[in-house]
């Protein structure tokens, strides 16, 4: 269960991806949270970001059009 959802649907990137940084830097360690975008490009930006800061990508899925990233703060 996510510690808090954002929805980031109807922004273009790279607003998802500096939006989820922001929000990583807020969460203590081993909390998650779940990030919606409809960005195709975020696909592959978000988990790029998360190999950057060390957080861990706990499961990606896609619902109506929409991508749900699942991210664990480490």
């Amino acid at each position: 269960m996510a510690n808090k959802t954002v929805d980031y649907t109807g922004l273009k990137c790279p607003l998802p991806v500096l939006k989820t940084k922001k929000e990583l830097k807020n969460l203590a360690s081993g909390q998650i949270i779940e990030v919606i975008v409809d960005d195709v490009g975020a696909k592959k930006d978000i988990p790029a970001l998360l190999t950057k800061i060390g957080d861990e990508l706990v499961e990606l899925r896609e619902d109506n059009g929409n991508l749900i990233f699942v991210i664990k703060k480490a």
